[in-house]
Parts: structure tokens; sequence; C-alpha cells
């Protein structure tokens, strides 16, 4: 018998990590460190763990560490009451489809699915996650929202839907499972895991993946985030400055003096690099052509949206249709708001390239 959060009423929870190439190590730690803690604290042992892979063997996370997994097809440790699928670079394209009958089988055999990161990628391939709310890391949910229309998504730490869990990836694995925890066995252990590895306040769900948005700040101004929103929503069609102020009620004026001294930058350079970082992530995850990804990000150019792409990020729209190249030893992620307000600190004339020199508050040539 199964409680609601999957887990059996009587033993350890058996639970099994699928590890699928350039996992996220930091996730996995994340979310099987409040386990450990917990069988620390308790009188008898309330997890077992295991890691699965499709074929096996030793699987290397993105930072370069490995793991030793069983192959899926493995009949030690059935049945699983939580089954967590660890992705991150290359998720976006991965398929295997005998994973996917096998994530189809746990679903059916009653084990509470869960995605953590990119993971969610790998659910919804295999038919989990339709029409059931989900997240995923915040700089790759546009192309999971591209590719599979029918799931719910929201920008929080983590979701719940029934047996159906996701998780933005990062620290709020570990949240994702004291909530686990506290559904299971009360809140009063999951304040013991909390005091133990330092991690206050513990956080619910719901609340939103950022904060800062790369500033140096602890929070963004409230009209800066209600900016933000609007730039978002809008990344098809974007609004003019003179609009958003008058959505916010208040002065040009005054909503660039607040980007200024919150992001470093003007709103419509913002606007730029948050549709550049939009149209990179639709690249590497989508089959949209160059062109669609262009107006999808509000370009009316395109040979001016792939100039502006090429100079943020230095390398054409066309050889980004991957985020990390197989050739490539170690990820990399340039354009960011960092890189763009590092060089107008520095104040050079030429920054080197994938710096965010693009984004200049000339109007975009029609």
């Amino acid at each position: 018998m199964k409680n609601p959060a999957g887990t059996s009423t009587a033993g350890p929870a058996r639970v099994a990590f699928v590890l699928v190439p350039r996992f996220n190590m930091m996730m996995l730690t994340a979310t099987i460190e409040p386990m450990r803690v917990a069988n620390y604290l308790a009188p008898e042992t309330l997890f077992e763990w295991e890691y699965r892979a499709p074929e096996g063997g030793e699987i290397v996370a993105s930072n370069g560490m490995s793991v030793s997994a069983a192959p899926i097809g493995a009949a030690a440790g059935w049945p699983f009451d939580i089954v967590a699928v660890c992705g991150s670079w290359g998720c976006e394209h991965y398929t295997h489809p005998a994973l996917f009958r096998w994530l189809r089988r746990q679903a059916r055999d009653g084990a509470t699915m869960m995605a953590l990161e990119s993971g969610a990628y790998l659910l919804a391939r295999a038919g989990l996650l339709a029409d059931r709310l989900a997240t995923t890391h915040w700089s790759i949910m546009a192309g999971l929202a591209e590719q599979f229309p029918d799931t719910r998504l929201r920008e929080q730490l983590f979701t719940v839907d029934g047996p159906v869990m996701t998780c933005a990836g990062g620290t709020a694995g570990l949240d994702l499972m004291l909530h686990l925890i506290a559904e299971r066995y009360g809140h009063q252990l999951v304040s013991e895991i909390a005091d133990q590895v330092l991690h206050h306040p513990v956080k619910a769900g719901e609340l939103p993946q950022r904060r800062t948005m790369g500033t140096a700040t602890d929070e963004l101004h409230p009209n800066v985030k209600a900016a933000i929103a609007l730039i978002e929503e809008h990344i098809d069609e974007p609004w003019p400055v003179p609009k958003i102020a008058a959505r916010l009620r208040i002065s040009q004026r005054q909503i660039e003096r607040l980007f200024q001294r919150h992001l470093g930058c003007s709103v419509v350079q913002f606007s730029q690099l948050l549709r550049l970082q939009y149209a990179r992530v639709l690249l590497t995850s989508t089959r949209m052509s160059i062109r669609e990804v262009s107006v999808a990000c509000g370009f009316n150019s395109l040979s001016y949206f792939s100039q502006a792409f090429a100079r943020c990020f230095a390398r054409k729209p066309s050889e980004y249709r991957q985020a990390w190249p197989e050739t490539d030893p170690a990820p990399s992620w340039p354009g960011t708001l960092f890189s763009f307000v590092e060089e107008a600190r520095r104040g050079r004339s030429e920054p080197p390239p994938g710096a965010g020199r693009t984004f200049t508050d000339r109007p975009e040539r029609p």
C-alpha cells in the first residue's frame, strides 16, 4: 500500500535514479542528501536508492565525474517506489525507446515518477507529462514548451501533480525531497534534516526559481520585476519602452533609471539580450528553422538577428543546434547579463566575442 508520496507504508522507500550522459551531478547529490540524513537521524533505514541507466555502466556527468549504474532491465530492486530521471545537457534531443517503455512500465506499476531538471524532457517523451503540471530549469523552459505544448509548464522550484513530480534543478532537488519526506514522516524530521544540512528556509514548490536575474542586489525592484515579466510575455512582439512604462504607471525615465541601477543596462538592451537567449534555447532544443526562431523572438530582419546572435554568442545561429557539442570538453553558455554588464563597466570600446557587445539602444533595422 502506498501513501500520496508514492512510497510504501512499511519498510524503506526504494528509489531508482535513472542517469543519462551529462546528467547534473549537483542535482543528483542535492536529491540524495536529504534521504541520507533522514537515515542518519531515524532509528531505522527510511530510504534505499540505486542508480540505473539505459545500458548500465559508468555514466559521466556534466562535471566530468561518473557514477556506476545497473541497466534498467536488471530485475534487482524492483518494484521501485520512486523513479527519478536525472538529465541535463543533451536531453533536448535524447531518445531511447527502451528507456521510455521502462518509464511507462514503472508508472503503471505505481511508482512516483520524478524528473530532475531537464529530465522533464525524458518524462515528456515517455508520455508521462501530457496535461500535467511541470517545471524545468528556467533557462531551457522555452524549448520544452515548444516541443510539448500539452504540458502545463510553470517557472517554479518544483511541482507535484499526483504521482508525477518535476524539479527545476540545483538545490531545488533538496526542497523537493524534503517535501516528500514531510509527506511520509512529518515536518519534525524535515526540520531536523534542514538543521543538519544548514538549509533554511525550506522552500515551497511554488516559489519562483529566480530572484535577482544575475544582479548584485539581493532582490529586484518590484517595477523591474514587472517590466521583465512584460518583456518575457511579449518575446515575439517586443513592447516599446513607453508602453512598458505606461503599463507600470511610471515614467519612461524612471523605468530606465531602475534598469540601470538594478541590471546595469537599459530596457532595450535587456530586452534584446533576453530575446537572443530565448532564441538560443529554441535553436538547441527544437527543429524550428532559423527564420522561424527569428520571428518567434521578435526580430523583423533575419540578417539583423543573425548578426546580433553571432556577436552575442560568438557563433552563428546555424552553429548553435547543440548547446554542448560532442567535440567540446566542457559546456559553455556565453551571452549572459554578467558578461554584458562587465563589459559596460570596464568601458571597452570593442568587447571580445561572446561578451554581449550586440546590445545597443539603436532601433532594430526593418
